[in-house]
């Protein structure tokens, strides 16, 4: 972040990626910010490393949500925060970046790690990281990186997330899939044009999920429509083969055995009005799965999109981090 407070992006080039499917890419983008001072050891290495990993719909800039913490006396103000953007969104490599299109490896919420993985430790000199933020599709990244690397980080701190994809989620991502194909001009992924239609009304359909019922209800059905209208435009911005392979990505999550390997002290954020992920059947179920987990719930009528009043459990949240020191 600049000295006048904007977010802005730079951009680091990794030289050779492999997929878990072994397919090889060369010269994948890395889309990224940092936000705060880097404090290292006396070889040299950064000590309060912070990764913040975004949701389905971000970009590195979603790392806004964190502002509200960050400041003297807050929870965040002494962590160097590293925020890049996913595998598969624009801003890094996706299938639409790239230029491959249908032709992208379908990737996976490890190669996702992997990919951070890669980056950080090439980009940054950095032993380990002092914690990991994920929110919604970056809590299942967050997951992912306690149980594929136990020891790379003392903390991890899942926001309305979950430990499988199934049930009405997965019904979700197949419904998006299913209306982008069926769009004429999809031409299975190998389309000159993008796919408006389909993408405007995957993006309609998302947007019912992602408020609260309450927040739904309170408005007239001219605020509803014009809403979902608006949801709809946005989603035209969206490249069809993007949000098919992320929503693939996605379908195949599913770490509810290996849970155990985690070792980090763990935070689990719920929201009681979340339609994606309600704490009963996602966020209590998760924080019992893993061993020195602790659970914090709080109501919003912003529903799953809630995760951006984080200020609402800055006591709670400032407890859990602040009992992990930084040299």
């Amino acid at each position: 972040m600049e000295d006048d407070g904007v977010i802005r992006a730079s951009y680091f080039t990794i030289p050779e990626f492999t997929f878990e499917s072994g397919e090889t890419l060369k010269n994948l983008r890395v889309e990224y910010t940092c936000i705060g001072t880097p404090r290292v050891d006396p070889d040299g290495f950064i000590t309060n490393g912070l990764l913040h990993i975004h949701g389905w719909s971000g970009d590195y800039s979603s790392v806004k949500r964190l502002l509200p913490l960050i400041g003297e006396g807050k929870p965040l103000d002494s962590f160097f925060i590293i925020a890049p953007t996913s595998l598969g969104s624009p801003g890094s490599s996706s299938p639409s970046t790239t230029g491959l299109g249908a032709e992208f490896p379908q990737y996976t919420i490890k190669d996702m790690v992997n990919f951070h993985y890669e980056f950080i430790r090439q980009k940054f000199k950095i032993r380990k990281l002092k914690g990991i933020i994920g929110a919604s599709m970056g809590g299942f990244q967050a997951l992912e990186w306690g149980v594929s690397y136990p020891d790379f980080m003392d903390f991890l701190v899942l926001l309305v997330t979950t430990f499988k994809v199934r049930g009405i989620n997965y019904a979700i991502f197949e419904y998006m899939n299913r209306l982008i194909k069926a769009d004429p001009t999809y031409k299975s992924g190998k389309y000159e044009k993008n796919p408006s239609l389909g993408a405007c009304l995957a993006s309609m359909f998302m947007y019912l999920y992602g408020f609260s019922r309450e927040y739904y209800n309170s408005l007239d059905n001219r605020e509803l429509q014009a809403s979902m209208i608006k949801a709809g435009k946005e989603g035209v911005e969206l490249d069809a083969n993007d949000i098919i392979w992320r929503n693939n990505a996605a379908m195949g999550f599913n770490l509810e055995d290996q849970l155990g390997n985690i070792r980090a002290d763990t935070l689990v954020v719920g929201i009681r009005q979340d339609q994606y992920f309600p704490p009963s059947t996602d966020t209590i179920p998760l924080s019992n799965m893993i061993k020195n987990s602790k659970t914090i719930i709080y109501d919003s009528i912003c529903g799953h999109l809630g995760v951006n009043e984080l200020e609402k459990i800055q006591e709670e949240l400032g407890r859990f981090i602040g009992s992990h020191s930084i040299n």
